[in-house]
């Protein structure tokens, strides 16, 4: 792509829309926060686009589709499976800029939003009304409604609200050739024609851009939070506790797992009161008027699993200190993020697996997960820059998930470093299915090409 082509397309938009050619510039929009190897360079775009509304995106893509130029979507970096990264002499489109919330109709429970309200944000707005966004990823201080949509982001609170997918009532997408569509309504029950919106929901930028979003909100539970964590001197006897608990009438909003190593490096660092368990801890947290009860019913459970200290606490406390375990491991060592998700009565099992094949493979595989839901994250040490030794581990151990009835992904994505494990989940007439969607909606393959599908 020329200067002069690019120079065309500057000229198609109005001044407000920031066209960046010049590396230093474009040089913040061209990462994720998945951590990659020294050999894997980022490509260079012949420039990163800045819409401010549907209407700019549409002329974007109108242009890369007139000139078959490889389009990525940036939204805040902050995906964990490379799917943001550029092509060499494609377009990145960067929706930070689309940040507005448009409207909040408490009546309804809907709020509509660009897509590059932050998640945070639009929480904070909806809790003046009485209301909460529930979709809760770790990074909802920096990640992008739009973009969260786009991978259908799980995070904390899914074992009581569901994904991101559970949330999205209505989007405006702009198609490969900037064409708008609208799916989706307003109404809780809506039978009209195609569930298209949630065939862009977790789509990653292959179908379309999603510009704007109408998203269901949740009433605030009344009553303060309350939270318990529960050590155990074998993991898998933790396993069973989480089991016992999701099928228990405990009604807890997050329940999650660490093993022993994580809780030890984010106690060095924070200090958040945690016990060091010899295998690993458990953290709950319930909210609203049972919420005393549901904190009983769970430490009654790990109790009878064999924890070795079970302690509860008002408050959410707990929760933030959770967030604090990625941080913690990305300073002492550089990993391959694993992203699994079992049937939560598989979990003993496949955390036995990791277990076995972390032995075998005589290599350092750290647990943190989303145990109420079954989304495990083992983490796999890159030693010495051998990324082909911890993918190797990654592969087996979503082999091993996939045989339990598994996924490949519970919430990160594949983006491109899980590409090449699709035909583990997926057999060839499926594979061509979800390729003959793509090929309708995006006929010159210029979305994110070799990506998520």
């Amino acid at each position: 792509m020329s200067s002069a082509d690019i120079s065309s397309l500057r000229q198609n938009l109005p001044a407000e829309v920031d066209v960046l050619t010049e590396p230093e510039a474009m040089a913040p929009f061209l990462r994720d926060s998945a951590q990659v190897p020294d050999s894997v360079e980022t490509e260079m775009p012949a420039a990163v686009i800045v819409p401010r509304s549907t209407e700019h995106v549409s002329t974007i893509l109108a242009f890369a589709h007139e000139h078959e130029m490889p389009v990525s979507i940036w939204s805040a970096g902050t995906g964990l499976a490379g799917g943001a990264l550029p092509y060499e002499g494609g377009l990145v489109i960067a929706m930070h800029k689309m940040n507005r919330i448009l409207g909040i109709d408490a009546d309804a429970r809907l709020a509509v939003v660009e897509a590059g309200v932050i998640v945070e944000d639009l929480d904070a707005e909806a809790r003046t009304h009485g209301l909460f966004y529930a979709p809760d990823p770790a990074s909802s201080s920096r990640a992008t409604v739009g973009g969260t949509i786009a991978t259908n982001a799980g995070g904390l609170r899914c074992i009581a609200y569901g994904t991101t997918a559970d949330h999205v009532a209505a989007l405006t997408v702009v198609l490969a050739d900037g064409s708008v569509i609208r799916t989706g309504g307003r109404t809780i029950k809506n039978a009209t024609g195609l569930n298209l919106t949630q065939l862009f929901v977790g789509s990653e930028g292959t179908l379309g851009v999603i510009t704007e979003a109408t998203v269901w909100l949740t009433p605030v539970p009344q009553g303060e939070p309350e939270t318990f964590l529960a050590s155990f001197d074998d993991i898998e006897d933790a396993g069973r506790a989480v089991v016992k608990m999701v099928r228990s009438s405990a009604d807890l909003e997050v329940l999650e797992l660490l093993d022993a190593t994580v809780v030890r490096w984010v106690e060095e660092d924070n200090q958040a009161g945690f016990p060091l368990p010899q295998a690993a801890l458990i953290i709950g947290m319930a909210v609203g008027e049972n919420a005393h009860r549901s904190i009983d019913i769970a430490c009654e459970c790990a109790e009878q699993e064999g924890a070795q200290e079970v302690r509860r606490q008002p408050g959410d406390g707990l929760m933030a200190a959770r967030k604090l375990s990625l941080p913690a491991l990305q300073k002492r060592a550089v990993w391959v993020q694993g992203d699994t998700g079992v049937p939560v009565p598989r979990l003993p099992e496949l955390i036995s697996r990791i277990e076995q094949i972390a032995a075998e493979e005589k290599h350092q595989v750290r647990i943190v997960a989303h145990v109420g839901d079954g989304n495990l994250h083992p983490m796999i040490e890159v030693v010495d820059g051998d990324w082909e030794t911890a993918q190797h581990v990654t592969d087996r151990i979503t082999a091993a998930a996939i045989e339990l009835e598994g996924v490949i992904s519970g919430e990160h994505g594949i983006g491109i470093y899980k590409h090449h494990e699709l035909p583990m989940q997926f057999d060839e007439a499926t594979m061509a299915a979800q390729h003959a969607v793509k090929k309708a909606l995006d006929p010159k393959g210029i979305l994110s090409p070799g990506r998520a599908i």
